[in-house]
C-alpha cells in the first residue's frame, strides 16, 4: 500500500513490490495473477473496516455511522490513503483487468452488502417501499468523494455523520417522486 500510494497504480510493478517485500516476483505470482489482483487484495486488507454484512445496530443510521465512520471517514484524510484512492478511481478508468477484478472482489460485495443496510431498514419500516434502493446505496460515498477529490475538503468522522444525517436519511425516508414532464419546445 505504501508503494502504491508513492507511484500510483500505473507505474507500480510486481518487480518493484517483490523489492519491498523482499521476495522473489515468482513468490508473488505464485500467490497473484496480476498486478490488479494483488493490488486488489492489498486494498481490501488494508479497508480494515467492519463488513456491512455483520453490520446491524438495528437502525438505518446506526449501520450507516458503523460502516462510514472509522480512520477518520473511511481514511481520506490521510494523504497516503488519498493517493491510493486517487490512484484507484484513475486505473479504474482506464484499467479494464483492474476495474473487473476491482469490482468483482471489492466494489460489488460492498455494494451488495450496502443494498442489505437498506433493505434491513426497509423491513424494519425507516424507509418507504418506494425508495430507490439502488440509488440511495450510492449517495453516501458519491458525496464523501466528491467532498474530497472534488472539493479537495476535509472529511472526518463528523462529518460523515452530518452527511448521514443531512443527505442521506432525508432521502432515504422520503417517498420516490414522479418526475413532472419536459414541456415539448415549440
Amino acid at each position: 500500500m505504501t508503494l502504491l500510494a508513492s507511484v500510483g497504480y500505473d507505474r507500480l510493478t510486481m518487480d518493484a513490490v517483490a523489492t519491498e517485500a523482499k521476495a522473489s516476483k515468482a513468490t508473488l505470482y505464485r500467490r497473484w495473477e496480476s498486478k490488479a489482483e494483488l493490488v486488489v487484495d492489498a486494498i481490501a486488507r488494508a479497508k480494515g473496516s467492519p463488513h456491512p454484512s455483520i453490520i446491524d445496530s438495528g437502525s438505518l443510521r446506526g449501520d450507516l455511522v458503523a460502516m462510514a465512520c472509522h480512520k477518520g471517514g473511511g481514511g481520506l484524510n490521510d494523504p497516503h490513503a488519498l493517493n491510493v484512492a486517487s490512484s484507484v478511481i484513475t486505473a479504474l478508468q482506464h484499467d479494464e483487468e483492474f476495474s473487473e477484478a476491482f469490482h468483482a472482489r471489492f466494489l460489488d460485495p460492498m455494494e451488495a452488502a450496502m443494498r442489505g443496510v437498506y433493505e434491513r431498514a426497509q423491513r424494519r419500516g425507516e424507509i418507504p417501499a418506494d425508495v430507490d434502493l439502488d440509488l440511495l446505496a450510492s449517495v453516501l460515498t458519491a458525496v464523501i468523494l466528491h467532498r474530497a477529490f472534488v472539493l479537495r475538503l476535509s472529511v472526518d468522522d463528523a462529518i460523515v455523520e452530518r452527511i448521514i444525517d443531512e443527505v442521506v436519511l432525508p432521502a432515504a425516508r422520503c417517498a420516490s417522486v414522479t418526475p413532472l414532464p419536459v414541456p415539448r419546445q415549440s
